[in-house]
């Protein structure tokens, strides 16, 4: 057979093939070649167990298993003492040095705040954000943010600030399971960078 008709004949098959089987939806059996690996048992979250003797399908930790990125120094994990008596004045100089130092430090939390916490606080961290202008047209007022160069927040401690990041405070959300902690000790840095910016609540 001509080399050149068996390579048409061939291009036609395929091409039929493809166009019989778009669109269709086969009524024939599935096959299976292992079906185990296709129905396997699941469970749903919190649905009760028949295997496990306390009945539970989410599995409690095993003892002193510790998270592969959990931060062990609370310190640094929650803005606290190690002796749990208050806050740190300043961030740990381990976050700093983990950062490459304080100019990248303040770059990264320019960049986190701009995400999370302009649309709220503003660029300078007056607290006239979007969020704010609109709280303020609907007559929700409740929503306003603080600013930041009030002295109450010029004199918190660094810890604090980094702890209400982490838990959220009054209509601020927490925002612990979305920033990575070293961004938030950037944020940390990058709102001091605002405040020594900026004049004091009142100052002319």
């Amino acid at each position: 057979m001509n080399p050149r008709v068996r390579v048409s004949l061939s291009a036609s098959f395929f091409a039929l093939a493809a166009i019989g089987c778009r669109g269709q939806t086969s009524k024939e059996t599935p096959i299976f070649g292992i079906r185990n690996m296709y129905d396997q048992p699941k469970y749903l979250v919190q649905e009760e167990s028949a295997f496990f003797a306390d009945h539970r399908t989410m599995r409690p930790l095993v003892d002193g298993v510790v998270a592969r990125d959990e931060e062990l120094d609370l310190r640094i994990a929650q803005g606290r003492l190690e002796d749990q008596t208050g806050y740190v004045l300043e961030i740990p100089k381990e976050v700093v040095a983990r950062m490459g130092g304080m100019d990248p430090m303040l770059a990264r939390g320019k960049a986190r705040y701009g995400i999370y916490c302009q649309p709220c606080h503003d660029a300078t961290g007056a607290g006239q954000g979007l969020v704010k202008k609109r709280a303020v047209a609907s007559g929700a007022t409740a929503f306003v943010p603080p600013t930041f160069h009030q002295d109450r927040l010029r004199h918190a401690p660094d810890g604090q600030i980094f702890a209400t990041i982490t838990n959220g405070k009054s209509n601020m959300p927490p925002y612990g399971n979305q920033i990575p902690i070293s961004d938030r000790w950037a944020i940390v840095a990058y709102v001091r960078a605002l405040q020594i910016a900026q004049p004091k609540e009142g100052a002319q």
